[in-house]
């Protein structure tokens, strides 16, 4: 239920869930839903996860927050689990993936003034989606959640998603540029999988000018493209990533983790919050982290990841209307030759969560936890829903198409 306290901001379903189990949610009817977007890509293990739930339980009756006026020793812990997985040097943590993404803005343009340059640049992508606050906005890709917003922040210099040529091209125009965001696969936009070979081209053109390589994992870390982080598939390693989603498993927090000439780059003051990696979200995060290695999950999705694509592309491959099936991992999207937002509530109807992005992609970002069994039940019931949005979409066009009355 909504109420006129609420801000009008989200046009969510008509559902409500009050409790989750694993990969399934019950909603306030006790209607039993296959979550296949897992809060999008939140809960990678899962609703009410006992090893999660015991974390929270157990830290929350020690300490909560304290601020970082003081030491935090899970901060520390925390950091240090994840520099040593991404090959990263240090770590700040923040309470959203937007907040990260301001963090590596941020850095990026304290670097650019350390190296002299009056108006540092950053190099981002169309189709490309870093958050929603005046910053994250403005480096996003996508004119129509911009819009309203204006005047956006200035510094950022947009080129086509997978072109290192338009990379270069900017390099040669402009010598204030200081760096590279990009998401090494596309969320919002669709999920768009660049060609092999991208990230490390990125790579190179940032060494080569020396510029920082900033990589937005946000939705593609924590093991949900078959790797702990998307950029482990090219061998890459960035100079900033940020994290957020699958970090908290629900829980709010984000990360940017920095290496080499970007690890030195912010001092005391540069940048701080109140919330930041406090007790609570730290513990949180190394009992993600636990989880994720007892299970192997990183495997795991890139295993079940194929055992999927397989199945829709036999099931949808050759129906007319879907354009293409794609995936890394569990990180999955069917495309059709239409907008498909109606999709939403037909797979709501038959106990699926799905998401429609880029007005005709169907995203499925399934918990890691998901069972094979569970697997062949989303692509049953999605192949169901499409088909049957497919046929009702081709019999409408037919009706507009007839004579009225039968007349020719």
């Amino acid at each position: 239920m909504t109420t006129s306290y609420q801000m009008p901001i989200f046009a969510g379903l008509p559902v409500a869930f009050t409790h989750g189990e694993g990969s399934w949610l019950w909603d306030t009817n006790g209607k039993k839903y296959l979550d296949a977007l897992a809060g999008i890509a939140v809960c990678g293990l899962g609703h009410a996860n006992p090893a999660i739930t015991a974390a929270i339980c157990d830290q929350a009756g020690k300490l909560l927050h304290t601020s970082n006026w003081y030491q935090i020793p899970l901060q520390e812990k925390l950091a240090e689990r994840l520099c040593k997985l991404a090959g990263m040097t240090n770590a700040f943590f923040c309470n959203s993936g937007a907040e990260a993404n301001e963090a590596a803005i941020k850095l990026a343009r304290l670097y650019g003034h350390q190296q002299n340059i009056l108006t540092p640049g950053i190099i981002v992508t169309e189709g490309s989606f870093h958050g929603r606050t005046l910053a994250t906005l403005s480096a996003t890709g996508n004119r129509k959640i911009q819009a309203g917003f204006e005047p956006l922040v200035q510094g950022f210099h947009r080129v086509p998603y997978n072109d290192l040529e338009a990379v270069r091209q900017v390099g040669e125009r402009s010598k204030e540029i200081v760096a590279v965001l990009v998401e090494p696969i596309t969320g919002e936009g669709g999920v768009s999988i660049p060609d092999a070979g991208y990230l490390r081209g990125l790579r190179q053109i940032c060494d080569e000018r020396g510029w920082l390589l900033m990589l937005d994992e946000i939705q593609t870390g924590m093991c949900r493209t078959g790797k702990w982080f998307a950029c482990q598939h090219e061998g890459v390693v960035p100079d900033v990533m940020t994290l957020a989603k699958g970090l908290g498993n629900g829980v709010p927090i984000g990360a940017c983790l920095a290496h080499g000439r970007a690890a030195n780059v912010f001092k005391p003051g540069s940048h701080g919050s109140t919330f930041s990696g406090n007790p609570l979200v730290c513990r949180v995060g190394l009992a993600v982290i636990d989880e994720l290695e007892k299970g192997k999950f990183a495997s795991r999705a890139a295993k079940l990841g194929d055992r999927l694509l397989a199945k829709l592309k036999e099931a949808l491959g050759q129906v007319a209307g879907v354009k293409d099936i794609r995936g890394r991992g569990l990180m999955l999207a069917v495309e059709l030759d239409r907008p498909c937002k109606e999709l939403l509530q037909m797979a709501l109807d038959r106990g699926l969560l799905i998401n429609v992005t880029a007005d005709s992609v169907i995203r499925l970002l399934p918990p890691l936890i998901l069972t094979d069994n569970e697997a062949d039940i989303l692509v049953r019931e999605l192949t169901s829903a499409v088909r049957a949005f497919l046929e009702k979409a081709t019999t409408g066009t037919r009706e507009q198409l007839s004579p009225v009355g039968g007349r020719a």
